[in-house]
């Protein structure tokens, strides 16, 4: 997976948290979203901050962060979404997301799980995301989404109809 598709993949899945998601994904989009706030906070500074001299140089802060606070609101959901469907590529529930939480223990066996080889073949998330060839395929369909739980309405109907006959 390159670049641009990891990050077309993550916002076309949005809010989907099912599936699995290979490390090329997660790690490219992480690499998106560290880019495009350190870029954006530079534009901030720029445009809405203030510059100070100091001895040792100088000194640039900003306490309107308009761009990277936008940004940082975009990136939100699809960053919690690739984290869990990468966790399910490791068969890993995407409740240990919350061992984040757990102070430097967590974020070091996160980074380790990210790190880590998926799961070979079809685990209980799902089909591996990587071909035998290493190669990233899409099962789902043509928009990039999981197919939903919910019940379809009209099929519903029709079953509720054929029952009352």
């Amino acid at each position: 997976m390159t670049f641009g598709e990891a990050i077309k993949s993550c916002f076309k899945k949005y809010v989907t948290f099912s599936g699995r998601a290979p490390r090329s994904e997660y790690w490219w989009f992480a690499l998106f979203v560290f880019i495009g706030n350190l870029a954006l906070s530079f534009l901030d500074s720029f445009m809405f901050g203030t510059v100070v001299t100091t001895p040792d140089g100088f000194e640039a802060y900003t306490n309107t962060p308009v761009f990277s606070g936008l940004f940082g609101l975009a990136t939100f959901l699809p960053s919690i979404s690739v984290a869990v469907r990468r966790l399910h590529d490791v068969d890993r529930s995407g409740w240990w997301y919350w061992i984040a939480l757990v102070p430097l223990i967590g974020i070091i066996l996160l980074i380790v799980w990210f790190a880590s080889k998926g799961t070979p073949g079809p685990n209980r998330f799902g089909p591996d995301p990587l071909d035998s060839s290493g190669q990233f395929h899409d099962d789902d369909n043509d928009q990039g989404y999981s197919r939903s739980d919910i019940p379809d309405v009209r099929s519903l109907r029709k079953s509720r109809e054929q029952n009352l006959r």
